[in-house]
This record gives structure tokens, sequence and C-alpha cells, in this order.
């Protein structure tokens, strides 16, 4: 087994090492591949010659199941997994899922709720004198006091609760290389106020430009100092220009020292050549293996970070704002090794990050100044200085689709349409529905109406429908009959009921029916989370309208598929409350007839005389999948491996490609953060 981390006493022998340097306790199962956070952490730890082995979803009621490499000689590494664990395990409505991607088999109940604490605490336990450092999304999105969904409180920093050491947030590559450096060299503790992309807990502030945010007690009793703090945060998420960050807890002050830099294409290009096998451990063959394998193991990571900036999603709070991207050569270098792998069919399944196209800087100022403190580079209107080019991006995957070997290359990753029309770019439409596309491309409208994707960041009803019109465009001219898969969330703060009508109305005019929908998942870390609880907009002070109760909520995902005959009670409630009983009768306009007929989702759409159902053959949206940052099949990637947009709005999807963490885009999940010491 020694082309795999260490995993057992046995592989330590075979080795020759008679005690580890780190020992990694990941609440997912352990796979070897640079979209699964604790591979890549593990493998750059020992590409820097320190000796690693890995504890995967240990029994946390044993605190000898933690004991089972031996005693660190430097630090015990404790994260979660590419998800946030509540959010793994829980649907918005705060029912237990049934499965779980990221453990054998796709079996739940591998892992504890909020398994960064319990994992920090028994190691704590197994070990009192050594070291915890805690990363990963659900680390790095709850580092400050935070809203906690699935409890309805405020929590203090996860750092506290969990009596680590230090905290290491967003990817955590250099941050561990110099913890490593600085615990090896015994000058631990005095390194601490220098590493970037960490924190930790101290009774003093030190000299410096700190900024002081509201306490946790002040943000506990207060919305308005919750608000207010999450500004202040928000804020500082820049390597450039981002200032520490203090928050004191009791007589403490929880310490986020500055971001980490981005790393250059030459550090990408290094992690990404480390000699991952590419697939899970062995042991796990009984089992079938670990299922959020599948979208990712012929996936290329191109790029990290993501200037979107979706209200919902915490990739900025977490990869931050600035791409970072790998060179052509380290993308094809990659794509020859999944060539000669025995299981590789000749599909390359996705060519990106938390954004497929966003391949460069959003403008050449970011590379010395960083992302401008309070603006958006991309919507809901682009900046003037966007740099909208996709030369680079097609010339790659032109690069790509002429190797010997590969058959098709798809794109998959949450393409931005609104940054293509951004660049009048017709040709990579075209050449996107030619050569990427099988069938169906997914994209993220997330809502039509303007109060609800203003709110949410993202692009408006004008802009979907344009790139509608080009990707119909294109397919026709091709003679290809391919279709477009729009994901759309319910729920979001600020969309009231009639915004939720405005959406129904737009999916029978579009013909669209979604089989499946997500509702908004208040995540830790995003801008949305922090609306929802206080009922405020952190960056102007405004109020927010907020569904919060469970008939509010149901009302709304019950409006996004009015044919479904079992939300018929729920879709007229609300068309009655909204005033908007022209919607319900048997006219081509109406939702809903007067009263159900038969047991059919379409027999009750009333979309005509006949009850015909609305949809056309090829129009289906086969639904949103959640995102912590990241959707599970695009994952997330952090959100999954790809991905944890950790939606946080989070969708459950998303849970797959955290580490591309998609998604905790934890609201989460259709993006990816690989690498993050998740």
């Amino acid at each position: 087994m020694n082309n795999f981390l260490v995993t057992e006493p046995r592989d330590m022998q075979e080795r020759g090492w008679a005690e580890l340097d780190f020992v990694l306790i990941s609440g997912d199962a352990y796979v070897d591949h640079p979209s699964f956070a604790p591979a890549v952490i593990g493998r750059y730890l020992e590409h820097k010659g320190y000796r690693v082995g890995i504890i995967a979803q240990p029994d946390w009621n044993d605190v000898n199941s933690f004991k089972l490499l031996g005693k660190p000689r430097l630090a015990s590494l404790v994260t979660a997994g590419n998800l946030d664990s509540m959010l793994n395990k829980f649907t918005a409505a705060k029912k237990i899922r049934r499965d779980d991607d990221y453990s054998p088999g796709g079996e739940s109940g591998h892992r504890p709720d909020r398994a960064t604490l319990v994992y920090a605490n028994r190691m704590k336990e197994a070990y009192s004198d050594v070291p915890v450092i805690i990363g990963g999304i659900e680390a790095s999105l709850r580092r400050f006091a935070h809203y906690d969904y699935w409890s309805d409180t405020v929590r203090r920093s996860i750092l506290q609760d969990a009596k680590a050491d230090v905290l290491i947030y967003g990817m955590g590559e250099l941050q561990i290389a110099e913890l490593a450096d600085a615990l090896d060299s015994g000058k631990f503790r005095e390194s601490l106020p220098n590493i970037r992309g960490i924190c930790y807990m101290d009774k003093d502030i030190f000299e410096g430009d700190y900024v002081v945010t509201p306490s946790f007690e002040d943000v506990k009793a207060d919305k308005q100092a919750f608000a207010k703090a999450f500004r202040l945060q928000y804020d500082e998420q820049d390597p450039y220009y981002g200032h520490p960050i203090a928050q004191k807890h009791g007589d403490r002050y929880l310490i986020q020292n500055t971001p980490a830099l981005p790393l250059t294409q030459a550090q990408m290009d290094e992690i990404y050549t480390l000699p991952f096998t590419r697939t899970w451990h062995p042991r796990y063959d009984e089992k079938g293996g670990v299922p959020a394998l599948s979208e990712v193991q012929f996936s290329l990571t191109s790029q990290r970070g993501c200037f979107g900036s979706c209200s919902f999603c915490a990739i900025t709070n977490h990869q931050g704002r600035i791409i970072q991207n790998r060179s052509h050569e380290s993308l094809i270098d990659e794509a020859k090794t999944m060539i000669d792998m025995d299981n590789f069919k000749g599909y390359i399944h996705d060519v990106g990050g938390p954004t497929a196209n966003f391949r460069h800087l959003a403008c050449e100022k970011q590379a010395k100044f960083g992302a401008c403190r309070g603006k958006t580079c991309a919507a809901p209107i682009p900046c003037e200085r966007l740099n909208t080019s996709h030369d680079d991006y097609l010339s790659l995957l032109r690069k790509l689709r002429k190797l010997k070997g590969v058959k098709k290359v798809f794109v998959r990753s949450g393409l931005r349409y609104d940054y293509v029309l951004a660049d009048n770019n017709k040709e990579f439409v075209k050449e996107l529905c030619e050569f990427h596309v099988s069938g169906q491309l997914k994209v993220a409208p997330e809502h039509i109406s303007n109060r609800v994707t203003t709110m949410m960041g993202k692009a408006g009803k004008k802009e979907f429908l344009k790139f509608k019109q080009w990707f119909e465009e294109a397919n026709r001219k091709l003679g290809k009959k391919q279709y477009l898969v729009p994901y759309f969330m319910s729920s979001h703060p600020g969309c009231s009921l009639e915004d939720a009508i405005e959406l129904a109305e737009f999916l029978r005019d579009q013909h669209m029916y979604p089989e499946q929908v997500q509702d908004f998942i208040p995540t830790p870390g995003s801008l949305s989370t922090a609306m929802y609880y206080t009922g405020i907009n952190p960056l102007d002070g405004r109020p927010v309208y907020v569904a919060k109760k469970g008939r509010d909520k149901a009302k709304q995902r019950a409006l996004m598929q009015y044919k479904n005959v079992g939300n018929y009670d729920l879709v007229k409630e609300a068309l009655i409350e909204a005033g908007r009983q022209d919607l319900i009768g048997f006219g081509p306009q109406c939702l809903i007839p007067p009263r159900p007929i038969g047991k059919s989702g379409n027999r009750a759409s009333g979309a005509g005389p006949q009850g015909r159902p609305g949809g056309r053959a090829g129009n289906i949206d086969v639904g949103t999948q959640g995102r912590q940052g990241g959707r599970p099949g695009n994952q997330g990637r952090n959100g999954g491996a790809r991905g944890n947009r950790s939606n946080d709005s989070g969708r459950a999807n998303n849970r797959q490609n955290s580490n591309r963490q998609n998604n905790n885009r934890p609201s989460g999940g259709r993006k990816r953060s690989e690498g993050s010491f998740s």
C-alpha cells in the first residue's frame, strides 16, 4: 500500500517508520485524488519531507480509534471533510439525508455531527500535549462567531469550541507548510502572528492595524451587531489590503491573520503533479468504493477562486475572489495520466473550477492591489474593467480534445453565461455546443425576479434569455438537439411570495418544469446567511424580507413545481394570499385549475382546457442540487470533491465536490474547493 498515504501500522512498518510527524483525521473516506482536500494536504506535507498518516472516519465513540497510528511527533490535523458535516447530514428541511457520497458505498452515519469539534476533542483526549490544527470547509467558514441553521443559534468560533491550537482557513497548502516548519523548528507559538491564512486564540491583541469586530456576546444578543461584524469581516478577506481581525470571545480574542497570498501558477502546477493514485483506498472495494469520486476522477481542476461573488456562496470567504490558474502544460500532463488509467473511457468529465470559464484575473489591477473593496466584478452589472476574454480557456479545451485517447471533453462546472455575454462571444457558445456539451448544459440563473437576483449577486432574467437564445441558435446551426438545464432556488433572502409567483409564470412561459428544486440553506460564512439570520443586508444596512416559517418556504418551493398535484393546496393558498386568483382556472395562462383534476401532476397543471402538460420534451430541468459552496456533480466542487459552494446555500448534490471545494458553495456544492484543508 506504499502508493497511498499511511493508513495503518503495517504501512509504517513497511516504510521503516517508527513514528509519524502528522496524523490527519478526516470525516471523509480516504480518496487519493486532488479533488479531495485531505489527500492534497497529506500529499503536500509528504512532498515537503514530512511523514504523514491518515485516519479516515474513526469511531468517534472510542478514543482508541484515534490512537491507531500512534502519537504524532509534531501535530494532529483535523478536518470534517469536503463538506460541512451538518450540511452533509441534513437537508434544508433539517431531515437526515439517506446517503453520504463521501463514505464507503454511500452509507450515512460514518461521521458525527460537528465532526471538527468531536475529532479535535478526541485527539486532545488521546494526546493532550500534541498541538491540534483544524481546517477544511467546516472550520474555515465557522471561524468567527456564526449563525448555525441546524440549531438556530449563534455559535462561538469553532476554534474555541474545538479547543484546537490553530485554525487554517481557505485553501491550506501554504499555511500547513509554514506551520509544519514552525513546529519542526520549535518556534510554533511565536510564529503564529506572522503566518497568513490562520486563526488562533489569544488573551491580547498584539501591536498592529487590527479590525476589531463586535464580540461573540454582542452578536449573539443583537442582530444589528451581527450584521456589523459580518460586514467588517467580509471587507477584510483580501490578501493584498485585508487587515488582521480580532473578535472577542469571553476573555480571549479570536484573531484572524491576513488571508494567504494567491498561489502562483508554478505552485498550482506543483500541487497537481503530486503522486495521487486518483482512486479510493482498496479497503473500500467491497462496498463499491466512494461515490463522490465518480464525478471527478476524470475531471481537471484548471483554476481556483471566483470573482462572481454570489451572495449565497462561501467561495468569497474561502477560496477568495482572485483567480489562480494552472498552466496548459500541467493540465495536459494530468490528462495524459488519466488517459493511461485502465478505467478511462475517453471522456474528460470537466475542465474548470468554481466557475468553469473564469480562467484568469478579473482585471490586471488585482495582481497588485487585490479585488476592489465594496464592488463586484461580474454581476449584476459587469465592471467596465472586467477582462472577459475566453481565448485562454478555448485554447486549453482545444488542446485537450486533440489528445490521443480523448473522445470528448465536457464542461460541467458552473459556466457563467453572463460572462460569455459580456465578452459578446457567440463563437465560444458555438464551440461549446459543438464539442463540450453532452445533450444538456447546466447553468444557474437561480431566479428571474430582478429584485431577487440583485440580492443574490446574479445576472437577471434578460441575460438568461439572451444566452438561451444564443445556445438554441448555435445548436440549430449545428443540427444538434441539446438543452439548457437551469438551476433555480426558492426562499432566498429577499424573495417574496410575489417573486416566487413571477418565477412560476416564467417557468410556465418557457415550458420548463423542474423535477427537483432546492430551498436556500443558510450555511455558515455566506452573505445570504447573514441576511437570513438578521433580516438585514450587512452591506447597506437595509431590511430584507426572509421567508423563515416552514409553510412560507413550502409555498415558494411548491410554486416552482406547480404542476405537481401534491403541491396543489400550497400553490392555491399562495395564489389566493398574493391576490393572484387570475392564475387559477383553465385558461392558457393559469397555473392550476379551480380544483384538483385526476392523480397526475400533469393533469392538474391547468396548462390548457384539456389540462395538457405545459412542458416540452427535452426542456426538463433535472433540478437543483445543493451547494456548499458546490454541487456534487460539478463539485464545489468545497464543497465537493469539488466544491463547498458552501451555498453553502447549499445544494445537496453539492456535496460531492467540496474539495474542488463545489460548494460548503457550503451554499454549497456547485463549486470546487480543491486542496483546501477540508
